[in-house]
């Protein structure tokens, strides 16, 4: 069987693995059954995912004696004989089905932590589910959730979307843990023999230093200056701050993709500024409500993909940036005026830096954070930013598995000690799907934030439709707002 040791950074993964941090994420997807498919569509379906197949890394993979770290890195080794039983569920839901109680039920599996003596995932086919969607008919949901050491989000929901299909009439797919990983793409220098490899990471290593170097003398002038650029480690406690207990929330929201870039057009911003003006705005109503608005601006941390179109490998490669939310600012279009501007600021500094250096610098910012909570330090650790929000893109047209249509897909984060919230959104299909991941004991009313975001988006329209007449939008229908009730 072979062995491989975990990369250091995804070793990080399984250090802060426990019953109140669980390291996986996932993924909710919602279908609906195809028009021809018989009463036993469901069962058939699950019997097909149980059925014996070759299981590829990263699904095979399992971690070798115990799961946390001595002297040394951990190794995993590929399992050749995965117990699909255990690892593929089927549950359904009471009736009636709605969102409050497929809310219910995944905020519960998400909570629960990962057999670390077994492949780590686990996929929970869900029947029940209320009519609706595009097509008006029977549905049905999947969970999936992988943990983070195998896996990021970029990576996982590329090897989710693989094992769709475009095509509606397409039969027999085999399940989603058949598609294994892709290679990285070589990089300059590793084709020769060992002295040129060798050469190449010492040159390699130069430039990431050099890079790290300036970047920090940069952070630290942003710091003590009033520049757009935010700094890690300078941002105001807040009722999202704390320690965690391993109880988890989920909402979700669906906006029309068409509307949200309406708005970017308008307001002269990219479509992910629009994105953390709703999170901000979201959480300035939630807080105003529910505990109280920091005097200083929040602050996010957003993730950066890293890999290239070509790189099909999975693992941790994700840089990061840190910006302002405005949190504290009052007026809706200021409040997106210091976003645009400081995301902008980020933008320039992470683009100077050579590539070799965007994932130390994401060291840089995590590290402190990551080493005090593995040192134990829970809350005390110091915070880089208040809240982690990211946008994953995803295909811009319908997908199907096995003659189901995919209605939507929501992604689920995971959370560390200082951080009750994160909020992720992934594109597919001409809609902006968001998840809302919470801390339970900590955001007790994350349904209500949730709908706080649609409240948001109305507000911004009417103000950026009062500058400059109505805000067009080339979508085609109106957003979904959604939230599980808890």
């Amino acid at each position: 069987m072979a062995i491989r040791q975990v990369a250091p950074l995804d070793t990080a993964w399984l250090m802060l693995e426990s019953r109140d941090t669980p390291m996986h994420v996932g993924s909710l997807s919602e279908f609906t059954i195809p028009d021809d498919a018989g009463p036993g569509y469901l069962q058939g379906l699950v019997a097909q995912m149980r059925a014996p197949h070759t299981i590829p890394p990263p699904w095979n993979l399992k971690l070798v004696g115990a799961p946390l770290i001595g002297q040394r890195l951990p190794l995993m080794r590929e399992d050749h004989d995965v117990d699909l039983e255990y690892h593929v569920r089927h549950s359904a839901l009471p009736h009636p089905g709605g969102q409050r109680e497929l809310g219910i039920l995944v905020s519960r599996l998400h909570s629960h932590q990962l057999d670390l003596h077994r492949p780590l995932w686990e996929a929970h086919v869900i029947e029940g589910l209320e009519a609706g969607g595009a097509e008006g008919g029977a549905r049905f949901a999947l969970y999936m959730k992988l943990h983070h050491s195998l896996i990021d989000g970029v990576s996982g929901m590329r090897l989710i979307l693989r094992a769709l299909s475009a095509d509606p009439d397409e039969r027999g797919m085999p399940p989603f843990w058949t598609v294994g990983a892709g290679k990285a793409p070589r990089r300059e220098g590793e084709d020769g023999g060992p002295a040129q490899r060798l050469l190449g990471a010492a040159q390699g290593g130069a430039k990431a230093l050099a890079g790290i170097s300036r970047a920090a003398i940069d952070l630290g002038r942003a710091a003590i200056d009033d520049r757009p650029l935010k700094a890690p480690y300078v941002t105001p406690a807040s009722a999202l701050g704390g320690q965690l207990e391993g109880q988890r929330r989920f909402a979700t929201q669906q906006y029309d993709l068409g509307r949200l870039k309406a708005l970017s057009k308008a307001a002269d911003c990219t479509l992910n500024d629009i994105v953390l003006y709703l999170s901000s705005t979201a959480l300035r109503h939630y807080l105003a409500e529910h505990g109280r608005v920091p005097d200083g601006s929040m602050s996010v941390g957003i993730p950066v993909n890293l890999r290239s179109a070509e790189d099909q490998s999975t693992g941790t490669s994700v840089g990061m940036m840190v910006a302002e939310l405005g949190t504290n600012v009052a007026n809706p279009r200021e409040r997106l005026e210091v976003i645009r501007r400081s995301t902008s600021e980020a933008k320039q500094h992470l683009a100077k830096l050579p590539p070799e250096s965007r994932m130390y610098y994401s060291l840089l910012i995590n590290g402190p954070w990551i080493a005090g909570l593995v040192a134990g330090l829970g809350s005390r650790a110091p915070l880089p930013f208040s809240v982690g929000i990211s946008n994953v893109p995803g295909p811009p047209e319908p997908c199907y598995f096995n003659g189901a249509r995919l209605d939507a897909v929501f992604p689920l984060s995971l959370l560390l000690h200082g951080n009750a919230l994160n909020i992720t959104c992934l594109s597919y299909a001409g809609t902006l799907n968001f998840g809302f991941t919470g801390a339970r004991d900590t955001l007790p009313h994350l349904q209500h934030l949730a709908l706080c975001m649609g409240e948001a988006l109305e507000e911004i329209e009417a103000v950026l439709g009062e500058e400059g007449g109505p805000v067009a939008s080339n979508g085609r229908g109106a957003s979904k707002a959604r939230a599980p009730a808890e």
